[in-house]
């Protein structure tokens, strides 16, 4: 007897995805959505950000931002679109960086599904 695991559509991804998202829940959304040899792609101008390949490298990554943020004044994601396996998503964060002062930063996110988990994220700012 075999058993069958249901594999979430993009649609599905992005929904989930946007969901955890509009709960602060980033990490919950690595741990779900994300596959094990995933891939995080920075912009080359990113600040004491590096692009890394698989999810534990991903998660430190986040906490490594994380450790770079004084305070958070605010922040948002816009509603995903979902073409073929990609989906693209604003994002946008009013906080204060350590050293860096008080700044407004906005990018889009854009993930790339495969078998029902992300394999890459990519973001552009």
């Amino acid at each position: 007897m075999t058993t069958q695991v249901a594999v979430m559509t993009t649609q599905e991804v992005a929904d989930r995805l946007y969901e955890l998202f509009q709960e602060n829940k980033w990490k919950e959304a690595q741990e779900e959505l994300f596959s094990e040899d995933a891939k995080s792609i920075e912009p080359a101008n990113a600040p004491g950000l590096h692009s890394v390949e698989g999810l534990d490298n991903i998660k430190k990554k986040g906490e490594m931002f994380e450790s770079m943020v004084e305070e958070m004044h605010g922040g948002y994601t816009g509603k995903p679109v979902v073409a073929g396996n990609h989906i693209a998503i604003p994002m946008g964060m009013d906080a204060t960086m350590k050293g860096a002062g008080r700044m407004k930063m906005e990018e889009i996110a854009v993930y790339q599904v495969k078998d029902g988990k992300i394999v890459l994220e990519h973001f552009f700012f």
